[in-house]
């Protein structure tokens, strides 16, 4: 299996392209972050857990399930290996030059930032203080030097530790890949591993985490959604608004989980995640894609990350536990946490939306 006869490689490689191509024209709209565009009310009450597991929501799930399995098969297969070895080549020049990359966009998005003013990390966490925009630029030009890249990880923690200050914990939960961002930034500045944890995994994890949190809030607030879907319907090809965004919810929590799971598998997911990102910005314009363009860099870390594992049975077998584990234990936290914050507040402060 050293080598695949070139028609097959030119049927896998239009096969991929392909996937990617009508990820981006079908699915792309879903993955904008909707407190950017929105008005949206953190203290409101989110959608009751009764009407969120409708019959739609078991389907869609038990449909996110099937695709997950077929993917751990498909790897687990004869066609895994063929299929890993083109990703693999596929993928060359930017498993090569993913630091440079990571680099550049980092400080694509800090200059952004620092140009705009007045946004902490992203567009809806807003400030007064004038001298962060500064700090934000003295963030990216250390990472013009390696060994000044750990103090742009200091500067990404300190504003996430503002912004906690200032926003919360509940609406920071938003955001955990700034923290993996910050990692993987300073880890690979020292040329270090964390406790023998590659950059590159903890950055995938918290990668995860930022998604699968984004789909429940998918569930839990549909109706911030609404007013985007009111202004532009083709985004939701003819579904009912409440249809669509549980649809939303559950493709982007499976691709989310399919980013811990096996090699292939989490490759795949990161492709199909790039293409629904990518599409968004043709969308939602400048805002998207700066918001966007650190996470699009991960995924893109992930797609050409080339480490082997081996493919068990036993991965196909866990799967749907594992699956249906961090849906049930994402699902609580996100409600539970909720509660305690808001709890209390919410009675005191009513329903006003937060611009």
């Amino acid at each position: 299996m050293s080598g695949m006869p070139g028609s097959y490689r030119k049927g896998l490689g239009l096969s991929v392209l392909g996937g990617i191509v009508a990820n981006m024209l079908f699915s792309g709209v879903a993955s904008a972050h909707v407190k950017w565009f929105c008005a949206y009310d953190m203290t409101g009450s989110p959608r009751d857990l009764d009407q969120v597991l409708c019959a739609d929501f078991e389907k869609l799930v038990g449909l996110s399930l099937a695709g997950l399995l077929l993917g751990c098969f498909a790897e687990w297969s004869v066609l895994g290996e063929p299929i890993t070895r083109a990703l693999d080549r596929a993928t060359s020049w930017v498993r090569a030059n993913i630091d440079v990359l990571f680099r550049g966009t980092a400080a694509f998005f800090l200059i952004s930032a620092w140009n705009v003013g007045g946004v902490i990390l992203t567009p809806e966490l807003k400030t007064d203080l004038g001298f962060i925009s500064w700090i934000q630029l003295a963030m990216a030009a250390c990472l013009m030097w390696r060994i000044t890249m750990p103090l742009t990880s200091i500067g990404i923690v300190g504003l996430f530790i503002y912004a906690l200050t200032k926003y919360g914990a509940f609406h920071l939960a938003d955001y955990p890949v700034f923290l993996g961002v910050a990692a993987y930034l300073a880890l690979t500045g020292l040329g270090r591993n964390f406790m023998g944890v590659r950059p590159l995994d903890i950055l995938r994890w918290t990668a995860a985490v930022t998604l699968m949190w984004a789909s429940i809030e998918k569930w839990a607030y549909p109706e911030w959604s609404f007013p985007l879907l009111d202004q532009k319907p083709s985004m939701s090809f003819g579904f009912g608004s409440e249809t669509f965004m549980v649809a939303t919810g559950a493709v982007e929590f499976v691709l989310a989980f399919a980013l811990v799971w096996t090699p292939l598998v989490r490759r795949a997911a990161a492709a199909v995640l790039i293409g629904i990102f990518v599409s968004a910005v043709f969308e939602f314009g400048k805002i998207d894609a700066i918001g966007h363009a650190l996470i699009v860099v991960a995924l893109l870390a992930i797609l050409a990350d080339d480490a082997k594992a081996p493919v068990r049975v036993r991965h196909m077998a866990m799967a749907p536990f594992a699956y249906a584990s961090a849906l049930a234990f994402f699902l609580f936290i996100y409600y539970g946490a909720h509660d305690a914050v808001y709890g209390v507040v919410a009675s005191l402060v009513g329903n006003t939306a937060v611009n």
